[in-house]
């Protein structure tokens, strides 16, 4: 028996050993997913509502607008994921671009009157945890926008917007969110903010001087290393630029769409949040030249239309969180409700908007109607027109120059209905905040001007039928870089390729000579360089005094009584074929 013993008792010991001998399996890694929810090219949009139609927003597509729609969103998100977990951005444009957004701006500017911009109040009630600036936030001017940030809850970002001076950041670069992880290190998710270079042109007026904007992909190469020595496992880049690489301007300054750039050539980030372009692009990855590794690009559209989801799945390693995966999509927000707590909160601005918009300021003897504008002559544009040159010559009672206007269809649905016109009438026709310009230019450099304009139309063959669908918009040239030119008479003629189309070009029926002077008005958009036209960023400017377009029109409007073409109607332009009317 005690034979027997030993040995099971040796058999034992051996199984013992070889237990220990066999090597030990590792505990599996921790993982996490933290999401990134984001918004773009908000524009004012707070509630899903057509302040120019009077009603809920519509489109052809079914989409709705609003940061109402956004919130229900992203409780959503937030109940789905765990409110922890989630971190919410935007990526700029945000305090302009609607009637509600104008209101607060001008008609009682928060400068004034010391109430909550409606945006800072629903983005506030949401619970940002970052915004950048986009390149329309400096359209009201410094004061304005530093206003909108000290009401803002989130930090606003933009690390390339400098001090002309010094070149010190004028607002803050980053922040760095830490999201808590039971029983182990917090998540930390770093964001940059970069805004658009256009600004120095675009809004020349308000920040030269004061502020310059360094590129996009220099200032990223600067500050996401910082970002990542501080302890970021995670990088977004926020950033207010498209992703096509190109720009709307020349000179010097940084390419303006720039956002895919960053991700190729700086190291270090795991994905950019873009904007500005108005697209959406549900996921794209870009493979960055250093690294070789995978960055995730994401746009949402605009005006609250789409919320970007951001996914991140990060495993331990070496006692640091590592991103392992990541994915993204955009999500409709014509799939929920509105967020009553957020209608709630800004019915009373909302409400004091509708009632502005619907205020009456003249009649109209009959419907004027934009639809034609793009290739037709028509009394609604004459309007505008007539407005300008009127508001140039009261301005300069000495000036001796004929004076011609400037002006683009902004709006193919823009009508002045028969009878009342309401401001939301007048603001549906010019959409954008721009301010009267003239500047001096000759006839030979009007004739550049209007061949530069020209290249809107695509070439029309010999017998080729004229389809109006197909004839605007060559090369993707929007309908707001269509100008049109008043106080002078020309054709185009659209079977001549693009350079060659000015045709028949007089004032007072006779040909222009090419070193005649002429005082034109403009939009100072155009005047800065928006657009790229020839000459009138270097042309000299003898009127500029900040005087805005819109609320002109709606001052000549009020004082007129009565807005009737035959007071200002004239047909001095048209499109031909081979010298032949197109219509």
């Amino acid at each position: 028996m005690q034979t027997k013993k030993l040995a099971l008792t040796g058999a034992a010991a051996t199984c013992v050993l070889a237990l220990v001998a066999l090597p030990a399996q590792a505990a599996p890694a921790k993982t996490v997913t933290v999401t990134v929810m984001g918004t773009s090219d908000l524009h004012g949009n707070t509630l899903n509502w057509d302040y120019f139609k009077d009603a809920a927003y519509s489109d052809s597509q079914g989409n709705h607008v609003g940061l109402a729609k956004v919130s229900s969103l992203v409780n959503q998100i937030r109940a789905e994921r765990g409110a922890e977990r989630t971190l919410l951005f935007d990526s700029g444009d945000t305090i302009q671009g609607t009637p509600l957004a104008y209101y607060y701006a001008k008609v009682e500017p928060i400068t004034e009157t010391g109430e909550t911009h409606p945006m800072a109040q629903a983005m506030n009630a949401i619970g940002y945890d970052a915004v950048t600036l986009g390149n329309h936030e400096f359209n009201y001017g410094l004061p304005l926008l530093a206003t909108w940030i000290d009401q803002m809850k989130a930090p606003v970002l933009g690390a390339n917007a400098v001090h002309d001076r010094s070149g010190l950041p004028a607002y803050k670069p980053f922040v760095i969110k830490s999201m808590k992880v039971k029983g182990d290190k917090p998540v930390k998710v770093g964001v940059l903010g970069l805004t658009n270079p256009g600004v120095a042109i675009w809004d020349k007026a308000n920040v030269e001087g004061e502020l310059r904007f360094t590129d996009l992909v220099e200032s990223a190469r600067k500050w996401v290393p910082v970002i990542r020595s501080l302890g970021a496992d995670v990088v977004v880049v926020t950033a207010h630029a498209g992703d096509n690489g190109m720009s709307s301007y020349g000179g010097d300054l940084p390419v303006e769409n720039a956002s895919a750039m960053v991700a190729e050539q700086v190291p270090g980030i795991d994905a950019v949040l873009f904007g500005h372009a108005h697209n959406e692009v549900a996921q794209r990855f870009v493979t960055n030249k250093v690294t070789g590794k995978q960055v995730l690009l994401t746009e949402p559209g605009k005006w609250g239309q789409r919320l970007s989801r951001l996914d991140f799945q990060l495993t331990k390693q070496r006692g640091k969180w590592v991103v392992t995966g990541k994915s993204s999509a955009t999500i409709n927000t014509n799939t929920v409700p509105e967020d009553p707590k957020i209608v709630a909160l800004l019915k009373p601005q909302h409400d004091t908007t509708v009632g502005y918009v619907n205020t009456v300021v003249a009649k109209s003897a009959q419907q004027l109607s934009a639809a034609e504008s793009p290739y037709q002559d028509t009394p609604i544009l004459d309007y505008i027109q007539h407005v300008q040159i009127e508001t140039v010559k009261r301005a300069l009672p000495d000036n001796t120059l004929p004076v011609l206007s400037i002006a683009a269809p902004f709006s193919r649905s823009a009508v002045f209905p028969a009878g009342d016109i309401r401001v939301r009438d007048v603001a549906g026709l010019y959409v954008y905040d721009n301010t009267l310009m003239a500047v001096k230019l000759t006839g030979a450099q009007i004739k550049d001007y209007l061949e530069y304009s020209a290249k809107y139309f695509n070439q029309l063959a010999p017998g080729d039928p004229v389809d109006v669908t197909k004839l605007t918009n060559a090369n993707n040239t929007p309908d707001y870089n269509y100008d049109q030119l008043a106080g002078v008479s020309y054709d185009l003629d659209v079977a001549k390729p693009a350079g060659q189309r000015v045709a028949n070009l007089t004032y007072d029926g006779a040909p222009i000579p090419a070193d005649k002077e002429f005082l034109v008005a403009i939009n100072n958009y155009r005047q800065s360089g928006g657009g790229g036209f020839p000459h009138v960023t270097t042309a000299p400017v003898l009127y500029n005094a900040q005087v805005e377009i819109r609320q002109a029109l709606i001052e000549y409007a009020t004082a007129q009584g009565t807005i009737d073409p035959a007071g200002f109607a004239a047909a001095n332009w048209k499109l031909t074929r081979d010298g032949v009317p197109l219509f």
